[in-house]
């Protein structure tokens, strides 16, 4: 019974180790173990514009993942609340693309898609399983409640950072987004999505663009840098998106119309 305890005792010394290993300081966290698997398993393909995930290799370094993932549960609300803004979206976008990653080694490679690890009553996105900031949330909970419900954030790339573990989503970034450089990684997210010819472009006269520019139209018509609609913001980066000067004109102007494509939403796996 005595040894049990004492290795009981040395296993949780090591986890709590493992926690507090992750620098936290006034100026944010330190993400650099979780970059670091990134850089390992996720590779750009189409030319920069999208990224697959090799998932059996994530696997290997699953203990590492959960160390970290163990760190970012340990953060406290106030240590976070007094983060800066950039600080606290890197963590947040970081932790929901982190959690995803765990989320998909839980059957993986038993999966075609995310959605399977879903069920006729819940969406897999709504599955409380993440501890964060004091509680027991969901992926919903983090994209919609913590980053776009706070108010603190309202910016629409973000929709460019976040990471479905799909096909049809944004890139994962073979980096973690960090407080220094945030707005510089959004930026490029962004540019990289557009430029994208699979999802976004001239088709039949009309612009045709990724569904998340629909189902998250609200957050793109917010104001963000003055774009009060979604045809302003998309002109704003016509030249990314394959548009020329008369095209972003007419697309601002109302005379090209705007059309949803489909979703994609298999697994995105870069052994497959």
């Amino acid at each position: 019974m005595k040894v049990w305890l004492r290795r009981l005792a040395v296993a949780i010394t090591f986890s709590l180790g493992a926690a507090t290993a992750y620098a936290q300081t006034p100026q944010g966290f330190d993400h650099g173990a979780w970059s670091q698997m990134l850089q390992r398993h996720v590779r750009w393909i189409s030319d920069g514009h999208a990224s697959t995930v090799n998932y059996q290799g994530m696997a290997t370094d699953k203990d590492k993942l959960q160390n970290y993932l163990t760190a970012l549960s340990a953060v406290s609300r106030q240590t976070f609340d007094g983060w800066s803004r950039e600080a606290q979206l890197a963590y947040l976008i970081n932790a929901y693309n982190a959690f995803t990653v765990q989320f998909i080694l839980t059957r993986y490679p038993d999966l075609k898609s995310i959605k399977d690890l879903g069920s006729f009553i819940q969406s897999p996105w709504k599955k409380p399983f993440v501890s964060l900031l004091g509680q027991t949330r969901s992926l919903d909970d983090i994209e919609h409640g913590l980053i776009r419900g706070s108010g603190r954030y309202r910016d629409p790339r973000i929709h460019f950072a976040v990471n479905c573990a799909s096909i049809g989503c944004p890139a994962l970034r073979p980096e973690a987004y960090g407080a220094e450089k945030l707005d510089e990684q959004l930026e490029d997210q962004t540019k990289r999505f557009l430029g994208d010819r699979t999802r976004n472009r001239i088709a039949d006269d009309a612009l045709e663009v990724s569904p998340i520019f629909k189902w998250y139209r609200e957050d793109f018509e917010q104001g963000f840098r003055g774009d009060k609609a979604l045809p302003d913001l998309l002109a704003r980066y016509a030249g990314v998106a394959g548009l020329n000067a008369a095209q972003a004109n007419d697309l601002r102007g109302g005379r090209l119309a705007i059309r949803f494509g489909d979703y994609d939403w298999r697994l995105n796996d870069g052994r497959r």
